[in-house]
């Protein structure tokens, strides 16, 4: 990464839930270049050309290669573990989403970051459920590349 963000520690869950409803910050800026999306298209085999041929989508409707909405999802993990981190617990794993929306493309050597909106956190039987709302942008970009409403559960 750079242009590096400062993390914001949460010292427990219990500091966590006093910040409910507050935007995090946003993570520091992420180059995603063509080899990275060539590499995501090898390890999912969706190749399509939008995405991996450069000639051809030079002339196609973005001007260039553009990422997978599905590569630029699954830079979240690396992109809000800059914006917040939770201390003091045993583990934190993702459970899903309840919405992901993909509004504008990420072009080939773009550079993206991740803005971060702490919406719940919910006692449930294993620890606590961990409600954000996500927002990739794109550098220069006037939509956002991808937003989404992430659930994790934290277990202290």
């Amino acid at each position: 990464m750079t242009d590096q963000a400062r993390t914001r520690i949460f010292h427990g869950v219990d500091e966590l839930q006093q910040a409910v409803g507050e935007h995090l910050g946003h993570s520091g800026w992420m180059e995603v270049t063509q080899e990275r999306i060539d590499a995501f298209a090898d390890a999912t085999g969706d190749h399509q050309w939008i995405h991996t041929d450069p000639s051809r989508a030079a002339a196609g409707p973005f001007g260039a290669t553009v990422a997978h909405g599905f590569l630029t999802l699954s830079l979240l993990p690396v992109l809000t573990d800059e914006v917040y981190r939770v201390e003091g617990v045993s583990m934190g794993v993702n459970y899903g989403s309840d919405k992901v929306r993909f509004p504008a493309p990420v072009p080939a050597g773009s550079r993206i970051r991740a803005g971060v909106e702490l919406r719940g956190v919910t006692p449930i039987s294993l620890g606590f459920q961990v409600a954000t709302r996500v927002t990739i942008e794109r550098e220069g970009g006037d939509k956002p590349a991808c937003v989404v409403d992430m659930l994790a559960v934290v277990v202290p």
